[in-house]
């Protein structure tokens, strides 16, 4: 073979080797913009959301212990804002209170609580405990005596709306506390986001609500003192949200912050205070989260449960529901349906309801009325329209026949009146002969303004040559002959 037909691969394999290695100095190009990219945003992030260096702790922390002392003014404000509350419940004036909300001081001792604990400040921490609890009390008690004096005639939304927390209430209670204690160590406090949180957070509502519990519970027995006490728990259920929520949001902040550990001179005193203050965390943390995850699962299972109705039954044109209930307790649904179900509407049901995670293990009981389905229905509102249209057309018909005879009545009436008023008219001109004028007719009259008399009163007039003395004669004898042709005692004469 000649050198002309051999093929030369040391060009192709050099340029090979420039291409790959292009190549990786592109890759290690992009790499060094994507890390100074991701440095980039990092620097930015970190320059957004860093709010250590805008921190004020000595202010903070002197701001949060002037809060926490609960007497004079402050009780009086308390007591004011639940006031105004409870008023706001009873009219259900969500804007009323909104207000109340604003002008409660019982922030102060949550706060206190959340930050003694992080810093470890027992004697804070007894402070803001026994000032809560006070709080507490007479807000309570204040609302309680102002629902047993102005008691409701129903529940109103306003007060329902803070008897069964939800996911939704531990969300608000902990966001809201992270963006108040960020706002409260902030160097210049944010007025308007403390404002904020204490409307959304809403402690004051909850308290009023328990304290209408506590004055339906007093005052009545049986079903409604029951449902009095459910007030009761579910509101401070509420309310224990709240405070625990905002304190953890206190606590993990200042955390963060890493505010100063308070400093005790005996060694001894400072780790069992500092073991006393971990406790305390330990007992405050696990309630939030034994609510969370309870209130958590409550939710999923109204979604699931939700959803099971409107798309299985509500979407299902051959099943009528009537009503529903679902017993969490005893994991059971119960559905009552009119009209009779098949074993296989049945079977498919209890089908459906296992692709739902959070109630497929819960008894699905379906109760059916097999004499009232849906054509039987249909078919006894067609025979009710149909026996009403006749009904209507009967009375139409009567009617019309009770108009003839009312008119035939009023004629016959009238005619054997003036055939009566004729003949007596007659006898009376014959007996007494120097009547010139003769009427009579029938009229209402009351001597006490309460009971109604008829009387008939006969009008004369007589001749002109007669005397008065002898019109009076006349006149009695007059009076004496109608009473007994009319066959009644209350006739009078009135000459004319």
């Amino acid at each position: 073979m000649s050198e002309e037909s051999k093929f030369n691969f040391s060009e192709d394999e050099q340029q090979k080797v420039e291409k790959d290695k292009a190549v990786e100095e592109k890759k290690e190009a992009i790499k060094k913009d994507a890390k100074g990219l991701f440095s980039s945003i990092s620097t930015f992030l970190s320059e957004l959301l860093d709010f250590r260096d805008d921190t004020d702790r000595d202010a903070t922390i002197a701001a949060i212990k002037a809060d926490i002392p609960f007497k004079g003014a402050t009780a009086w404000i308390l007591v004011c804002s639940i006031m105004v509350a409870s008023v706001g419940l009873n009219a259900n004036s969500t804007a009323v209170v909104i207000g109340a909300m604003l002008i409660s001081p019982l922030m102060g001792p949550i706060l206190g609580v959340g930050m003694s604990i992080a810093i470890n400040d027992i004697d804070t921490l007894k402070k803001s405990l026994i000032n809560l609890a006070t709080m507490i009390v007479l807000s309570l008690l204040t609302a309680f005596l102002f629902f047993k004096f102005f008691p409701l005639s129903e529940d109103t939304s306003e007060l329902l709306g803070r008897t069964q927390p939800d996911i939704r209430d531990v969300l608000i209670a902990f966001f809201g506390g992270l963006a108040l204690i960020i706002a409260r160590t902030k160097k210049g406090t944010i007025a308007s986001v403390i404002f904020g949180v204490a409307i959304a957070t809403a402690l004051m509502p909850p308290l009023c609500t328990a304290g209408y519990g506590v004055a339906v519970w007093v005052s009545n027995t049986g079903e409604r003192a029951r449902e009095g006490f459910a007030f009761f728990g579910g509101a401070m259920n509420l309310f224990t949200i709240n405070t625990i929520f905002i304190a953890l949001a206190t606590f993990i902040v200042l955390k963060i912050l890493r505010f100063p550990m308070l400093k005790y001179a005996n060694s001894k005193k400072r780790k069992r205070i500092s073991r006393i203050a971990l406790l305390v965390a330990i007992v405050v943390m696990a309630w939030p989260i034994y609510t969370f995850v309870k209130v958590l699962k409550e939710s999923r299972i109204d979604i699931d449960y939700t959803k099971f109705l409107k798309e299985e039954i509500e979407g299902n044109d051959s099943l009528w529901l009537q009503r529903e209930r679902i017993d969490n307790e005893k994991g059971r649904i119960t559905l009552f349906f009119n009209g009779e179900i098949s074993e296989a509407t049945e079977s498919d049901l209890r089908n459906e309801l296992n692709r739902y995670e959070y109630i497929r293990d819960y008894d699905l009981v379906i109760n059916g009325n097999k004499n009232v389905s849906a054509e039987r229905l249909m078919d006894l509102y067609n025979n009710a329209l149909i026996t009403i249209e006749q009904r209507d057309s009967l009375l139409l018909v009567k009617q019309s026949e009770l108009d003839t005879l009312t008119l035939f009545i009023r004629e016959k009436g009238n005619l054997m009146d003036n055939n009566a008023f004729v003949l007596l008219a007659k006898d009376a001109k014959i007996k007494f002969n120097d009547l010139s004028y003769f009427g009579y007719a029938k009229m209402l009259e009351s001597s006490d303004f309460v009971k109604v008399d008829t009387v008939t009163v006969a009008n004369v007039r007589w001749k002109s040559n007669l005397t008065d003395s002898l019109i009076r004669i006349k006149e009695s004898e007059l009076l004496k002959w109608l009473k007994s042709e009319l066959k009644t005692e209350k006739v009078k004469i009135s000459r004319n």
